[in-house]
């Protein structure tokens, strides 16, 4: 940008994950930039609760995945985790995993191990399977690395382009991952080692795509990172990196609404709940999406029916999580540690079809101190107990439109007593510990219910993990990084594009702050970067991935082409039928009628 002209200005609404990011990266590429923030701390939903009395609790993610997107992300703002103070530790055992009569999986990138663990249940055959199953997964982890998280999707037309529907066949985007998996375990039990990690994105696996393999991939193919002083650490160093870009922080500063030129088309800034009004050329949102369009954006038809469309969309579910103090080391227990229900689908129905608590959940204890001795007092545990439940049946302020009139009333108390309950008398059947008596060593509790995540960080139903992954929800279907109906205003977090997770909210960062560059014809510093060498070995450049190399020529036989043209036309009806906005369905008359 040239020197002499007054730099464009940003307003980030949102201090999380995705918000602090782009705001680093926009600063990076000369724009004056601004992050306003409703809470007093930075991070969203990766911020730390601490105790007078000396624990730490990571209040939402707990376990690091996909560690060379966190790379990418300091390597192209010029620093690295090492260079920024970040200390990644490496969990030995990924998860141990207890089901109802006892028995434990421990899952873990050690081969040899998970040969000894899997053929225990599966048979000498068993491994090899598992092989066969990991090298799908792994197509899964290089195809979306290579080809969604490297890119904007902003017309139904580019998935029905012959190279991405070639690739897109291959992720198993039409099955889910439970179905998938019974084409390579046996056994129930391995079938819900390798399904549970749905959780990760609120959604079942009977009905996430079959995808998400990657998740569980990256874990036995990279392992779990833990950041030494908490998960937060890291967004504070990106905090740290863009002030020292320029970017200034505003906490307490919650925003009403979103500011827009006399014909409500084009934001021009922020009014702040206190009365204040900022302007600014450019408004990236990081609060929830659905929540932003219900709430922040100007009152238009063409806003209101796409926010009605939006709160009737499939959410993530929500979570009652537990923060114990507890007064004792409790080495029964690892640092993750899963529990899975032994009526494992009706659990699943539970959450997402009665957005309740399972009679039998499966839930998540997580002992930070276990790999982070700072997480607690010397000789004690920090635990944070996750069970996921459904979200609440209905938007803040909204009518009840979206609710069904059979649901159960959500008797919150009742159900994180039970949940409770629930928890400490599973952990102590399934672990062997009950001659500690849990319950009697815990000192502190702190709860949090849907209730807390809604008023918190303003989630639409308390969905904690945002709008669902569904079939219909991702790529093109997702909701857009630019904003709908409104110039200027761009959005990045875990419900537009890509997706939910830390990691993949990272990227969309990256994506998101390229359409804002690309949009104003500033030049994107970090393209064209080399990738990092890292400590741990080469950060992998997913622009040009391996997998390239390795696919077999296109449409190598009629068979091929039939089916891509097939899926291809496929891929079109349903974005006319979701109404998306592209030009094509514009120009259709009678989409009306749709």
């Amino acid at each position: 940008m040239d020197n002499k002209t007054k730099p464009l200005t940003a307003i980030v609404i949102g201090a999380g994950a995705g918000g602090i990011a782009a705001a680093a990266r926009l600063a990076k590429a000369g724009l004056d930039v601004t992050v306003l923030e409703k809470n007093d701390f930075a991070g969203g939903r990766c911020s730390l609760m601490h105790t007078s009395d000396g624990y730490r609790f990571d209040q939402g993610p707990s376990l690091l995945l996909l560690p060379n997107l966190f790379r990418e992300t300091f390597h192209e703002l010029d620093s690295s985790l090492e260079a920024a103070g970040v200390e990644l530790l490496r969990c030995p055992t990924n998860y141990d995993i207890y089901f109802a009569d006892g028995e434990r999986f421990r899952s873990t990138p050690d081969e040899a191990v998970m040969k000894r663990e899997i053929e225990r249940w599966e048979g000498k055959d068993g491994f090899r399977r598992y092989l066969a199953w990991k090298a799908e997964a792994h197509d899964h982890y290089e195809i979306s690395l290579a080809r969604v998280l490297r890119r904007n999707f902003t017309s139904v037309w580019q998935l029905a382009g012959p190279k991405f529907v070639w690739h897109g066949v291959r992720l198993h985007p039409l099955e889910s991952i439970w179905s998938r998996t019974t084409r390579y375990f046996w056994t129930e039990r391995l079938r819900r080692v390798f399904t549970f990690a749905t959780m990760y994105m609120g959604m079942s696996p009977f009905d996430a795509p079959s995808t998400y393999s990657l998740l569980q991939y990256t874990e036995l193919a990279e392992g779990i990172w833990y950041p030494k002083g908490g998960f937060q650490t890291i967004l504070a160093a990106l905090v740290k990196i863009g002030q020292g870009l320029g970017v200034k922080y505003r906490m307490h500063a919650p925003v009403r609404k979103i500011l827009t030129t006399a014909d409500g088309k084009t934001a021009n800034g922020v009014e702040l709940e206190s009365g204040e009004k900022l302007s600014a050329d450019i408004v990236v949102v990081n609060a929830d999406l659905v929540y932003s369009y219900s709430n922040l954006f100007p009152d238009s038809d063409e806003i209101s029916d796409y926010s009605r469309k939006l709160r009737q969309k499939d959410a993530s579910c929500s979570s009652i999580s537990f923060y114990w103090s507890v007064s004792k080391k409790i080495p029964e227990l690892g640092t993750h540690n899963i529990f899975l229900a032994d009526d494992y689908k009706e659990s699943f129905d539970a959450i997402f079809k009665d957005q309740s608590l399972p009679h039998d959940p499966s839930f998540y204890i997580n002992v930070p101190s276990r790999i982070d001795a700072t997480a607690a007092p010397p000789g004690r545990d920090a635990i944070i107990a996750l069970v996921p439940v459904g979200h609440l049946l209905k938007s803040r302020g909204q009518d009840s439109d979206a609710v069904s009139p059979s649901l159960k009333d959500q008797d919150w108390p009742l159900l994180v007593a039970k949940a409770r309950e629930t928890v400490l008398r599973t952990i102590s059947a399934r672990t062997g510990c009950a001659r500690l008596d849990v319950d009697g060593l815990i000192t502190h509790e702190i709860v949090n219910t849907p209730s807390v995540w809604e008023d918190k960080f303003n989630l639409d139903k308390g969905a904690i993990l945002g709008l669902s992954h569904n079939f219909t929800n991702v790529l093109a279907f997702r909701p857009r990084t630019r904003a709908r109906g409104v110039r200027n205003a761009y959005f990045v977090g875990a419900s537009t594009h890509p997706g939910t997770g830390v990691p993949i909210v990272l990227a969309g960062a990256r994506i998101t702050t390229e359409q804002i560059l690309d949009d104003r014809g500033i030049a994107v510093p970090w393209r064209g970067k080399e990738p990092a060498v890292a400590n741990t070995g080469v950060l992998q450049d997913h622009r040009t991935s391996p997998m390239d190399r390795l696919d077999p020529p296109l449409w190598s036989s009629d068979f091929n082409l039939v089916v891509g043209v097939v899926i291809s036309v496929l891929v079109l009806l349903v974005g006319l039928l979701l109404r998306l906005d592209t030009p094509f369905v514009g120009q259709c008359a009678w989409n009306k009628g749709f």
